[in-house]
């Protein structure tokens, strides 16, 4: 497995480490309910550092970038992000982008680390002026209502920056990005700085008392909670952005690889749609569970977990247009756990936009 630069800050705080797309990273420190609700109380921090970063220089280089996601990067104002996707020919999702602009001339993208080895070539030959950085950037997500609060003892940029915003800052003279993101639902930052000074950054936050460390699986019942997409489990290239309710996030006015598989299956209709799903108690629905109505398979879970600020099972699943709203009873899994379509999001009281 591949390690990152955080990798001996988690094996002395007895992160419980496992592979993850080939990174050892840490599912939990002090157990996931625990890290979970002090993500949603306090603040926590997360290594992100697997995930991919590219650097665009240029007008030509972001038209060659903007063909290859469908959510028009050209278009952002300076300072601000947008999400998006990154899509074949056939407008199946090969991975979700965050586009960050930067300056006038230079934006910023960000992708996960399953789909890297497709991204990067697929970025890098589009244009000379889109670099790839994922080797040397290590990102540290830090969220929670006292995120805020926390981070501008370290960085006072953080102060005013806007939900979706970022921009360059610094930290102890070092030049990093500082992005108002994240993917839990709360108040949060995601800071893409040089390897060498990660486990520095790391340990400086993690001395604040309200900040503790949090692992990959806390990461993933909060980003359940509020409904955010995981990519490789939750759409891959075999699902479209109308499929994995991504529409919202479509520049149809422009051009984009995909677009007329698009368009065509618009208008064509009749494919099956990603819905919330609840149970109502503890038992969840899990990844691959059949989706039945009246005993016949209509659907498939992609995600399920308990939900630890919302008391019950939760979880996503592709289903018919016409079971797609809330309401509808069905069953999942081998056992028929009774299950309820529902809206998104599970958890509405994030912080994310104050």
């Amino acid at each position: 497995m591949r390690q990152t630069p955080l990798y001996d800050e988690h094996v002395s705080l007895g992160g419980k480490v496992v592979d993850f797309h080939g990174w050892a990273l840490p599912v939990q420190f002090s157990g996931i309910v625990m890290e979970h609700l002090h993500t949603r109380t306090k603040a926590a921090l997360f290594d992100c550092s697997h995930m991919g970063e590219f650097r665009i220089h240029g007008q030509d280089a972001v038209r060659a970038y903007s063909r290859l996601v469908c959510s028009d990067p050209e278009r952002l104002p300076v300072g601000r992000g947008r999400y998006g996707a990154v899509l074949n020919d056939e407008g199946g999702i090969i991975d979700d982008v965050i586009t960050i602009r930067l300056a006038e001339d230079e934006w910023y993208a960000v992708t996960n680390a399953g789909p890297l080895e497709k991204v990067s070539p697929l970025f890098r030959g589009a244009h000379s002026g889109i670099e790839d950085v994922s080797d040397t950037t290590a990102k540290i997500d830090i969220q929670g209502p006292s995120a805020r609060e926390v981070l501008v003892r370290e960085i006072p940029e953080a102060a005013n920056l806007k939900y979706f915003n970022a921009r360059p800052a610094r930290w102890k003279n070092i030049d990093i990005i500082l992005s108002r993101t994240g993917y839990t639902g709360e108040l949060g930052y995601e800071l893409f700085v040089p390897e060498a000074c990660a486990p520095a950054l790391w340990r400086a936050l993690l001395e604040h008392a309200e900040v503790e460390p949090a692992g990959l699986g806390a990461r993933d019942t909060l980003r359940t909670e509020v409904g955010y997409l995981l990519s490789g489990q939750d759409f891959d290239e075999s699902r479209t952005p109308l499929e994995a309710n991504m529409e919202s996030f479509v520049a149809w006015d422009t051009d984009f690889t995909g677009k007329e598989a698009l368009l065509e299956q618009r208008s064509r209709g009749g494919y099956a749609v990603m819905t919330a799903i609840r149970t109502e108690d503890r038992r969840a629905p899990r990844h691959d569970f059949d989706v039945k109505l009246n005993g016949a398979v209509v659907g498939c879970v992609t995600s399920g977990t308990y939900g630890p600020s919302v008391g019950h099972g939760i979880g996503l699943a592709y289903v018919p247009q016409d079971l797609a709203t809330p309401g509808h009873a069905l069953t999942a899994g081998p056992k028929e756990l009774p299950i309820e379509t529902t809206s998104l999001p599970f958890y509405t009281a994030g912080t994310c936009r104050k």
